[in-house]
């Protein structure tokens, strides 16, 4: 740290620069515009991040994010949802753009990651067994694997069918293919194949 940097500019900076897409010229951009704006703001800030962590839990049910005196969560306990169908997806984002469509009326299951061997991340570290034990319950029939299509997706999808084997539930995969408005020139090899893959009547 340089000597002409006070000391919790530079901490606030590393602070900044350790959480993901924020590279040091952001970090240090954000830090030195809380610096000039009023005080209100910065207080604002350091409050909403306390909050954030004494006023959120985990879903015990789906392991979404709830608020700490709501668990289980407001959609695993809506009775206008369909408790026989559930989406699982990769991380709570995850959750957000999917209620996005207002098309889901099912519930939730968050893994909190995929498994990566290169990143270390195994089976144990995701929310695995817990998925199969709720499969277990009898009353889930249909499981939408909606993970992300890299090969950490993928290899997630493989190891959760082999998990599933032997229930009687129904495993379906978000289709994937061309974006709308995308030309067929630009499209990838992989994007192609499985928008012929996953081609329908019309």
């Amino acid at each position: 740290m340089s000597a002409a940097m006070p000391r919790p500019v530079g901490r606030l900076i590393e602070a900044f620069a350790r959480l993901p897409g924020i590279g040091p010229k952001t970090a240090s951009r954000l830090t030195y515009y809380l610096l000039r704006a009023p005080e209100g703001e910065s207080k604002e800030l350091a409050e909403a991040l306390g909050e954030m962590r004494t006023g959120t839990d985990m879903c015990t049910i789906c392991f979404n994010i709830t608020i700490t005196d709501v668990n289980p969560c407001a959609v695993c306990t809506d009775e206008n949802r369909n408790p026989t169908m559930v989406c699982v997806v990769e991380e709570p984002l995850d959750v957000l753009a999917i209620e996005r469509t207002g098309l889901f009326k099912g519930r939730y299951h968050v893994l909190h990651g995929a498994i990566s061997p290169v990143e270390g991340i195994g089976p144990e570290d995701l929310r695995i067994a817990e998925l199969v034990t709720r499969v277990a319950q009898g009353e889930i029939e249909e499981i939408i694997l909606a993970t992300n299509p890299t090969l950490e997706g993928e290899a997630t999808v493989m190891y959760l069918k082999r998990q599933l084997e032997g229930h009687p539930v129904r495993l379906t995969r978000l289709a994937r293919g061309l974006p709308s408005g995308g030309d067929l020139e630009y499209a990838d090899v992989t994007t192609l194949s499985q928008a012929l893959e996953g081609r329908r009547e019309v």
